[in-house]
C-alpha cells in the first residue's frame, strides 16, 4: 500500500516516520560497505573535517542529543576510529589514522546515497524537500 492511500496519510507523524524509515534504509545500504551506520559515519566525517571538535558542538551540528553523541563516540572508539582527549573541563575528539584512510570512501558513500535518492525523486524535488524539512525543523521547538 502506498503511504498516500493509508488512512493516516494526512498525519505528519505517520508520514514523516514512514519517509524517515525509507531514507534510513537507503542510507544504510550506502554505508554498509564501510561497516558504519549513517549516524556513526556523519559524526566521523565531522571529526575528520574538524579535528578536536567538542561533543557538544557535534551534538548541535548533527541535531542529536549529547547522550546520543556519547554513545556514537563509544562505538567509534571501539572501532579505533576516534580518540577523545580531556583538557581541563573540555573534551576534544580526534580522528585516528585509520579514520583518515576511510575519508575518501566515506565521501563516495555520501555521494552514492545522494545519487540513490535523487534517482528516486529528481534532484530539484530532493533539494526542495530538504529545504522544506529544514525550514519546518527550525520552526519546531
Amino acid at each position: 500500500m502506498k503511504a498516500s492511500e493509508s488512512r493516516y496519510h494526512q498525519c505528519i507523524y505517520f508520514s514523516s516516520n514512514a519517509l524517515a524509515r525509507k531514507i534510513e534504509k537507503l542510507a544504510m545500504e550506502s554505508w554498509k560497505k564501510l561497516g558504519l551506520a549513517p549516524s556513526h559515519a556523519y559524526l566521523l566525517m565531522l571529526v575528520l573535517e574538524e579535528p578536536g571538535v567538542q561533543p557538544g558542538y557535534a551534538a548541535e551540528e548533527l541535531q542529536l542529543s549529547p547522550s546520543t553523541v556519547t554513545r556514537l563516540l563509544e562505538k567509534l572508539e571501539e572501532k579505533k576510529l576516534v580518540v577523545r582527549t580531556t583538557e581541563g573541563k573540555l573534551t576534544n575528539i580526534y580522528p585516528t589514522p585509520k579514520a583518515k584512510e576511510l575519508y575518501p570512501q566515506m565521501k563516495n558513500c555520501t555521494r552514492e546515497f545522494q545519487e540513490k535518492y535523487q534517482a528516486l525523486i529528481n534532484e530539484e524535488e530532493a533539494s526542495r524537500l530538504v529545504k522544506s524539512i529544514n525550514r519546518i525543523n527550525d520552526q519546531l521547538p
